[in-house]
């Protein structure tokens, strides 16, 4: 499936599917994924990145444990706007990604999205090892809860 635009892939997902939101490191891959009625994004434990071939295996079964039927994976845009290096690895990941799998995939501008994680994961005294553990998948559910939100704004208008 191509890359779509976040406004298609309401028509795009089954309604027994979840949506799965992606932070893509160099390291690890965050994952949070949402719930049936795709109001809530949820973190998921990190997946450890190897390489190619095995990241994109265990990423596919994790995604269909979790019933995902789209994908919404953070853009690390720079904060002018422009794509930098980054961006480019993402968009190259998923480019070879998409040739594997057929779920829809949006990219959404995660500029601020580990910042704001990590905000919330301070406020929850949680430490800071924990911190380095759990970061990637905040910052995931922090994308896919912004995504979840412009659904539901789409939704309204259409009604």
């Amino acid at each position: 499936m191509p890359v779509v635009d976040i406004a298609e892939m309401d028509d795009l997902l089954a309604q027994d599917k979840t949506v799965a939101g992606l932070d893509l490191g160099t390291r690890t891959i965050g994952l949070a994924v949402s719930d049936l009625g795709l109001r809530f994004a949820t973190p998921r434990p990190v997946l450890k990145r190897v390489k190619f071939t095995p990241d994109a295996q265990a990423l596919m079964k994790a995604l269909d444990e979790a019933r995902c039927g789209a994908i919404v994976i953070g853009l690390p845009v720079n904060m002018d706007g422009t794509e930098g290096p980054r961006a480019q690895a993402t968009r190259a990941f998923i480019r070879n990604y998409s040739r594997l799998d057929e779920r829809p995939i949006a990219f959404w501008d995660e500029r601020l999205s580990t910042v704001a994680a990590e905000r919330v994961l301070i406020a929850a005294d949680v430490s800071r090892a924990k911190r380095a553990e759990r970061i990637d998948s905040a910052a995931a559910a922090f994308i896919l809860q912004g995504a979840l939100d412009r659904l539901a704004a789409l939704r309204r208008e259409r009604a």
